[in-house]
């Protein structure tokens, strides 16, 4: 979700153009139970259009499992409580942005807004986490890459008779976010402005570790950031390893029943010793990269 954990993908490296051979290494792990089996896909959450079709090996896995895991069903809006969703994102009243953060934070946060054409009244009423997804997401955008054509989005469109569980839901996000102190926002918006300059030309890198399949390193070039930035340490816990230790629980309940399960969360969330793959290799879970 935030900038240092969104991973994607540009049509130069998934382009049917370039097709990519069905043994290669995806950014998914096979994990079996006794009973079940879970297909673990790392997520990109925006892309073009032209990045399909994926690499069959992923496409056939999808095929095979009759129910889908996503961290949380974005198609089903009716899971999110709209008066709650208000409540995370905006200060009520006369509560502004300007009174949460520093001076300097704030005259940073103006000056970058504008780039974006983002109204001096919508910033002053966004909280500091939603205001940093938002310029996230507004980046990402005038770069080409989509949310609609995101790696979620297009499993959960064809779904069919599939069954769809969350991992999480879209309530729990908004809440956790909107949990986090007003340093802690503060410095999360700070990392994400300084980042935007960079997004771009960080991307190739990015694109070729998930081409690739190497969560090694993946994991160095998040790590490496969570480390130079010591203010984001611990949003970096609550927003991935608290996660993790979660989203691998319910995990463990899939792999307890006999259902052929597709799982989608967070390339992020895959990678390193605390991660999910590593998580369930630990407890006992026979693990392969696909």
């Amino acid at each position: 979700m935030c900038v240092f954990f969104i991973v994607f993908v540009s049509a130069a490296f998934l382009s049917p153009r370039h097709a990519e051979p069905a043994n290669q290494k995806n950014f998914m792990w096979k994990v079996r139970s006794k009973t079940a089996t879970v297909y673990l896909l790392g997520s990109i959450h925006y892309l073009r259009k032209e990045a399909y079709p994926l690499n069959i090996a992923i496409e056939d896995a999808f095929s095979r499992s009759n129910v889908l895991a996503v961290e949380a069903n974005v198609n089903d809006p009716d899971k999110l409580f709209f008066s709650k969703f208000i409540e995370g994102v905006f200060y009520p009243g006369e509560d502004t942005l300007d009174k949460h953060v520093s001076r300097q934070t704030y005259e940073l946060v103006t000056r970058e807004s504008g780039k974006y054409g983002l109204p001096i009244e919508i910033i002053e009423k966004e909280k500091p986490w939603f205001l940093a997804l938002t310029l996230t997401a507004l980046e990402l955008l005038r770069s080409g890459f989509e949310p609609q054509y995101g790696i979620d989005m297009h499993f959960l469109s064809k779904a069919g008779q599939k069954r769809v569980i969350e991992l999480e839901s879209l309530d729990q996000q908004v809440d956790l976010l909107s949990n986090f102190s007003d340093s802690e926002q503060e410095a999360f918006l700070v990392y994400t402005i300084k980042e935007l300059d960079t997004l771009g030309s960080e991307s190739d890198r990015l694109l070729r570790l998930w081409k690739a399949g190497d969560a090694a390193g993946l994991e160095s070039m998040l790590s490496k950031s969570a480390v130079e930035d010591r203010a984001t340490a611990s949003v970096y816990e609550k927003l991935i390893y608290a996660r993790n230790r979660s989203m691998t629980a319910k995990i463990e309940e899939i792999l307890r029943s006999k259902d052929t399960c597709f799982v989608i969360v967070g390339a992020g969330h895959l990678v390193g010793k605390k991660g999910v793959v590593e998580l369930l290799r630990e407890k006992g879970y026979a693990v392969e990269q696909m």
